[in-house]
C-alpha cells in the first residue's frame, strides 16, 4: 500500500473534511464530488481541478495547509462530460448552486485546460478572477490523439488506464515522487470506465484556448524543470500565450508536484493569491492575513530549493 494513502495527514484529511456530492444537471447520473473547506464567509474561494488520473483528494495537502492559513478551498471531481461546452455549462451551474459569483482556479494538466476553457466560456460575464495553471497546456493537438478522441468511450477500462499510465514517469525518481506516483495510480484505479473515457475525450478532442477572451485575467504558470508529460514545446506555447503571467518554477516535481513538492506548490499559490488580499476577491479570511508569516514561508521556499 502506498505511503501517502496510510499517512496521518491523509487520514486526518479524510476524517475531518467531508466529501459532498452535488447534482446540478437534469441528468441525475452527473454527480460532482467535492471537498469544501475553510471559512464559508469567503465568496471567492480557490477551486482545484484535477488531471485525467486524479480525484478531488489529490490536493489534500494544499487543502490542509491553506485552510490552516485561513483560505477557503474547494477541490472537485468531475462528472462524466463528453465535450468542453457541456463541461463548462455544468461547472457554471455548480458555481450557481454554491452561490459563488467569481472564483480563483488552480488546474493541473487537464484541469488547467478546462479552467482556461471555462474562463473563455464565461468571458462576457466573468466567473474566473484568476488562474493558476500547473503543468498545463492550451491546445489539445499536442497529444496527437485528436483522431482517436471520439473512440475512447468504446475502449475497455484496462486499455484507458494503460493510455494514462503511459504518461507517468518511468525513470528513476526520489522516494517522495515515487510515493506520489503510487498514490496517483491508486486514484486512477478508483475511476470507472466512463469517467476515464470522458476525461481522455476532453483531454484529446480537438480544441484550443482563445487567449484574447481571457487576457485580463491574472495568471500564474506553474511547471517543473524535470521530466513530466508536458513537452518543452507545450510549455513554451503557454509562455507565449500568457506573456504577462507570473511564473512559478519547481526544479523537480514530475507530473504531480502538488503531492511530492506540496510545500512549494502551496507557497506559490499563496503568493499568487496575495495580490487579492484586501479586496472582495480575497480567498482568505481578512483576520488571518499576516504579511510577516508569508515572508517566513518565502524564506522556507528559498531554503528548500537550495537543498534540492
Amino acid at each position: 500500500m502506498g505511503e501517502i494513502k496510510v499517512s496521518p495527514d491523509y487520514n486526518w484529511f479524510r476524517s475531518t473534511v467531508p466529501l459532498k456530492k452535488i447534482i446540478v444537471d437534469d441528468d441525475d447520473s452527473k454527480i460532482w464530488s467535492l471537498y469544501d473547506a475553510g471559512p464559508r464567509n469567503i465568496r471567492c474561494p480557490l477551486i482545484f481541478l484535477p488531471p485525467v488520473s486524479g480525484t478531488a483528494d489529490v490536493f489534500f495537502r494544499q487543502i490542509l495547509a491553506l485552510t490552516g492559513w485561513g483560505y477557503r478551498v474547494i477541490a472537485l471531481q468531475y462528472p462524466v462530460y463528453w465535450d468542453h461546452l457541456e463541461f463548462c455549462d455544468g461547472f457554471r451551474k455548480l458555481l450557481d448552486h454554491l452561490q459563488l459569483d467569481k472564483v480563483h482556479l488552480f488546474g493541473a494538466s487537464l484541469g488547467g485546460f478546462l479552467a482556461q476553457k471555462f474562463a473563455e466560456y464565461t468571458h462576457k460575464s466573468p466567473r474566473v478572477h484568476s488562474l493558476i495553471l500547473c503543468n498545463s497546456f492550451s491546445d489539445t493537438s499536442i497529444f496527437n490523439q485528436t483522431w482517436t478522441a471520439n473512440s475512447f468511450w468504446l475502449m475497455p477500462s484496462f486499455m484507458l488506464k494503460k493510455i494514462v499510465l503511459g504518461n507517468f514517469s518511468s525513470g528513476p525518481v526520489d522516494p517522495v515522487m515515487a510515493d506520489a506516483i503510487d498514490f496517483m495510480v491508486d486514484r486512477l484505479e478508483s475511476l470507472g470506465q466512463s469517467e476515464l473515457a470522458s476525461r481522455l475525450t476532453l483531454n484529446c478532442q480537438n480544441s484550443y484556448v482563445e487567449p484574447h477572451k481571457i487576457r485580463d485575467i491574472p495568471v500564474t504558470i506553474m511547471d517543473v524543470f524535470d521530466q513530466s508529460a508536458l513537452s518543452t514545446e507545450a510549455k513554451e506555447e503557454m509562455y507565449k500565450l500568457y506573456p504577462n503571467a507570473r511564473r512559478a518554477h519547481l526544479k523537480t516535481g514530475g507530473n504531480f508536484p502538488y503531492l511530492c513538492r506540496s510545500a512549494e506548490v502551496t507557497l506559490y499559490v499563496q503568493i499568487h493569491l496575495l495580490q487579492f488580499h484586501g479586496t472582495k476577491y480575497a480567498a482568505i479570511d481578512p483576520s488571518m492575513v499576516s504579511a510577516e508569516e508569508l515572508e517566513v514561508q518565502k524564506g522556507n521556499l528559498s531554503i528548500s530549493q537550495e537543498e534540492q
